[in-house]
């Protein structure tokens, strides 16, 4: 581009844009003259994350930028052109955009930058109800990250989010949990606004109830996202979960009034009751020491509060889950569990853990003692 043109360009600009912000063009037009790729990049990055720039972003990227864009970082490329689209008209308008920006730099050398243009073109696909066009990027840029020996955590990061709305959009919950938490694995916490935490620890806890195919909230209730709907709008779904997690009926019982809150617990109400009786079927097998899980269907029935006549269901419903591993004795109504899943667990269920232990050690110096006794006349001195 002549240089006679750059300058005037970031002349018009630098007096179109707010007082504050006026030296940065100086600066912009001293690195461009001087060729300082990184250094310009550094500073068009720093101007577009202004919310000052807005109304600038796009005639500097389309008249600017683009005259060197392949003389610079490509990833950051694709960050200054996501910026820019923020200002596009319309959705239409910005996938159109993006299209282009993912065309320019899907290049052997910039598959990372094609793979965050591209995430963000299918965002764009779902907020306009294209489903499987937004489906087909997400599964070429999942297949592109796998071949990566590493990449920048803010790609990663964009595609976990968009892949999460995807599933969410679809109502399939198990996968939603998962990328939305690897999501958040990704990225800091405090770059999230407090409204924002509390949708996602509200969307993910609702996911995790709901779903199928979650059985153990363990990662979600040790991640700190869940304290933000601790507060006295939400702080019974998180009771909920910790109910869920240590099978507690009685809990339940007196948080169900809550569920009409959420439209899709409602809806699942029915499931909830035999995800809580699973969970207090586990609960009960995980408080009885390993010697002691032959369980009656009467003895099973009493804790969780299932009918005797269901009982053989529920139970294989818990082993073809893979919660418990056993046996089931139809005739003489007993099951017999020799393993059960492990799961996080609270500080009741650690201390009901401390006092097994402490039975075990009485126990075994019990055992101890009895075989000092017996056999006093063959040990040796």
């Amino acid at each position: 581009m002549d240089p006679e043109v750059v300058s005037n360009f970031l002349s018009e600009q630098r007096e179109n844009a707010p007082e504050d912000l006026q030296q940065s063009f100086l600066t912009i037009e001293d690195y461009w003259d001087r060729k300082l790729w990184h250094q310009l990049t550094d500073v068009l990055v720093e101007y577009f994350n202004n919310p000052a720039s807005a109304s600038q972003r796009l005639p500097l990227y389309r008249k600017f930028i683009l005259s060197f864009s392949e003389k610079i970082n490509q990833l950051r490329f694709v960050s200054l052109g996501l910026l820019a689209a923020t200002q596009c008209s319309g959705d239409q308008e910005r996938l159109s955009f993006l299209t282009d920006l993912t065309k320019k730099v899907n290049k052997p050398a910039s598959q990372d930058a094609y793979v965050y243009a591209l995430v963000a073109a299918s965002d764009v696909k779902l907020r306009l109800q294209d489903l499987a066009g937004a489906r087909k990027d997400l599964d070429t840029a999942e297949s592109i990250l796998d071949s990566f020996d590493s990449v920048e955590t803010e790609v990663h990061a964009t595609f976990y989010r968009t892949n999460a709305s995807y599933y969410q959009t679809k109502a399939e919950f198990g996968s939603y949990y998962k990328n939305a938490l690897l999501y958040l694995a990704c990225i800091d916490l405090k770059s999230l606004t407090l409204e924002d935490a509390q949708s996602r620890a509200y969307d993910l806890s609702i996911a995790a109830l709901v779903s199928d195919s979650i059985y153990n909230f363990g990662e979600l209730l040790l991640h700190p996202i869940l304290d933000s709907i601790n507060t006295p709008e939400h702080s019974w779904l998180r009771d909920l979960l910790f109910a869920f997690n240590r099978g507690d009926l009685n809990a339940y019982n007196v948080l169900e009034n809550n569920i009409s809150k959420a439209p899709l617990l409602d809806e699942h109400k029915t499931f909830l009751w035999q995800k809580i009786s699973l969970s207090a079927l586990t609960e009960a097998v995980f408080r009885r020491p390993p010697h002691d899980r032959a369980m009656t269907f009467q003895t099973i029935s009493q804790e969780t509060k299932v009918q005797p006549h269901e009982i053989e269901i529920l139970i294989m419903k818990a082993l073809s889950l893979g919660l418990l591993k056993g046996s089931i004795d139809q005739v003489a109504e007993v099951a017999r569990i020799n393993w059960v899943q492990p799961k996080v667990l609270d500080m009741k269920q650690i201390d009901n853990m401390r006092l097994r232990l402490k039975d075990w050690d009485s126990s075994v110096n019990q055992l101890g003692n009895w075989i000092e006794g017996v056999g006093k006349d063959v040990w040796a001195a």
